[in-house]
C-alpha cells in the first residue's frame, strides 16, 4: 500500500508545486515537497537560500538549493537593541539577482521561484511575497525553513528541534559550497 502511495502523494505534489502545507498559508511549501519537487524538476525550479551567508556557516547549509540570495542582511555596524541583534536591513539588489539567476538557468520570472530562511516566517515568507510584488507570480517558500521552529517548553526548549529541512531528514551538511554560497569577492 505504501508503495502505491507514495507515487500518488509525488505526483499530486509535483501537478500543484505551490499547494499550500497549511491552509492559511497559500505560498508555503514543506520541506519535503520541496526537496521531491527539485528532485523531480530540477530544471524548472530556482530554489534560494536567502539567509546572510555568516547564518549559514554556523547553522548548516543543503547543497540542494541552488544558490544562496540573501534577502536580508546583516548589518554588523548598527545594533538593534529590542531585538537584541545586529540591525538587518533588505538586500537592494534581491529582485534583480534572482532574476539573474533565473536567466543564466535558461528560465524567466514565471518558473517557480522557492526561497528558504532559518525559521520561514522572517526572511522566507517575506521574500516570496516580495519576489511575487515585483513580477515573479510564481514565488514561494518553505514552510519552517532549514532550522525549523523552537520548542517551547521542557528541557529542549529553544532549541530548533522540530520541522524544518534540517529536522526532516533531508540532506544538509555544516559547511556551504563555495560555488553556491553568496560571496562578494567575485
Amino acid at each position: 500500500m505504501k508503495k502505491l502511495l507514495t507515487p500518488m502523494l509525488l505526483s499530486a505534489a509535483l501537478a500543484m508545486p505551490m499547494a499550500a502545507a497549511q491552509a492559511n498559508d497559500e505560498i508555503g511549501i514543506t520541506p519535503e515537497a520541496t526537496y521531491e519537487l527539485v528532485q523531480e524538476k530540477r530544471d524548472e525550479v530556482l530554489f534560494i537560500d536567502v539567509r546572510d551567508p555568516v547564518e549559514i556557516m554556523f547553522i548548516g547549509f543543503t547543497d540542494e538549493v541552488d544558490l544562496n540570495i540573501p534577502y536580508l542582511m546583516v548589518d554588523r555596524s548598527q545594533w538593534d537593541a529590542q531585538k537584541n541583534r545586529f540591525r538587518l536591513y533588505q538586500n537592494p539588489d534581491f529582485a534583480a539577482q534572482v532574476e539573474q539567476a533565473l536567466i543564466q538557468r535558461g528560465l524567466d520570472k514565471n518558473a517557480t521561484v522557492i526561497t528558504m530562511c532559518r525559521s520561514g516566517s522572517e526572511r522566507g515568507l517575506p521574500s516570496a511575497e516580495f519576489l511575487r510584488e515585483n513580477g515573479f507570480p510564481n514565488a514561494t517558500y518553505v514552510i519552517n525553513g532549514f532550522q525549523g521552529d523552537s520548542i517551547k517548553a521542557g528541557d529542549n526548549a529553544g532549541f530548533r528541534i522540530q520541522n524544518g529541512w534540517q529536522n526532516s531528514g533531508l540532506p544538509w551538511g555544516s559547511k556551504p559550497n563555495p560555488e553556491k554560497i553568496y560571496r562578494i569577492d567575485r
